[in-house]
């Protein structure tokens, strides 16, 4: 029977490529790179899980986000060099909120449609959960330190160095901490099945859509200012919405996948361990990227953007809890994160 694949959406990566060429009109080269990048995600996300499946369920989970979280390191990459770091700062929070209420929301919806509820780690639920809260603490200080008179630009560039390098020591502090002093605590049957692939071959792939990835991703940072004109769009909302969900593709697909597998640990590892990767490494990481290129970026958000991760991270503590899910619970992060959409549509 002849059934659609997602692959075939790699038609947009020569697509995207002949439209640059040929200087076609912004949005359209937004629409076609965007459109591109999500199957080379998906192929990045395919590699990673076949990487992943030669491993424990939280090394593969621990892959799964940091190679799910290249895109968009790929794309605030560019959006630095372009200086368009208001548009990094949302993308960083849209992707914190993204993988906390819509990826793991999906994974809770389609896990537990079919069964009464799922169980899942809750020692690695909660410690996620808690670093959550510290990232919330690490955006909201250099905030408030903002509204000071003492508020320099060069003090504030040093208070979000300061932080970038804490938030950045206790994401390595936590690997330590699950991988080897509380080892047992994180144990789990939860796999991801048999590799598929050698790993020439899943290296190869891995390293292949990366670099068509990233040439995607210039692409279509070097449209974004013009289409966001035409279309009347907010770059707040191009950051926090759209960026986030091209680059989340890969994170999607799997953790879903392993949700309705009932391989739980496995999926939460991925959606809750990649907005702790987001928060405590990946942003000091562009932080010390951006003074290395030259253009300064800083960890002061807007209140909607620290509300709004501060909301997710509540909603996180209270569902986490018991370390147990079922689909009304997914419905209730996905309903948490249209409100949220609604609202930065407008802003």
């Amino acid at each position: 029977m002849f059934k659609p694949r997602f692959e075939w959406l790699l038609v947009a990566v020569p697509a995207a490529i002949v439209v640059e060429l040929v200087h076609a009109p912004a949005v359209v080269i937004f629409m076609v790179s965007a459109l591109a990048i999500l199957p080379l995600a998906g192929q990045i996300g395919h590699a990673t899980e076949d990487l992943a499946a030669r491993s424990g369920p939280q090394m593969g989970g621990l892959l799964n986000a940091t190679f799910g979280n290249v895109t968009e390191m790929i794309i605030a990459f560019f959006l630095i060099l372009e200086d368009e770091l208001e548009v990094v700062k949302a993308s960083i929070t849209g992707s914190i909120i993204g993988n906390v209420l819509v990826v793991l929301g999906l994974a809770f919806l389609v896990g537990g449609w079919t069964r009464s509820e799922q169980r899942f780690s809750r020692a690695s639920a909660n410690l996620h959960s808690a670093s959550l809260i510290i990232a919330v603490v690490g955006l909201l200080m250099p905030a408030l330190f903002s509204f000071t008179p003492d508020a320099t630009d060069f003090r504030r560039e040093a208070v979000s160095v300061g932080v970038a390098i804490v938030l950045a020591l206790v994401y390595l502090l936590g690997l330590f901490f699950s991988f080897k002093t509380h080892k047992s605590l994180f144990r789990s049957s939860g796999h991801h099945g048999e590799p598929k692939w050698s790993r020439g071959r899943a290296l190869g792939q891995l390293a292949g859509a990366t670099v068509l990835v990233a040439l995607m991703s210039e692409f279509l940072v070097g449209a974004l200012e013009e289409t966001t004109e035409e279309l009347g769009l907010s770059k707040l909302f191009v950051g926090l919405i759209i960026v986030p969900i091209v680059g989340n593709a890969a994170e999607h697909s799997s953790a879903v996948l392993l949700a309705a597998k009932d391989k739980m640990d496995v999926s939460i590892e991925i959606a809750i361990g990649s907005s702790t990767q987001i928060a405590l490494f990946v942003a000091p990481v562009l932080v010390f990227v951006s003074l290395a290129i030259g253009h300064p970026l800083d960890l002061i958000f807007s209140p909607v953007e620290i509300a709004a991760v501060a909301f997710s991270s509540i909603i996180l503590g209270f569902i986490a809890l018991d370390g147990r899910s079922n689909w009304l619970e997914g419905v209730q992060l996905l309903a948490a994160y249209l409100v949220m959409a609604i609202s930065f549509f407008f802003l």
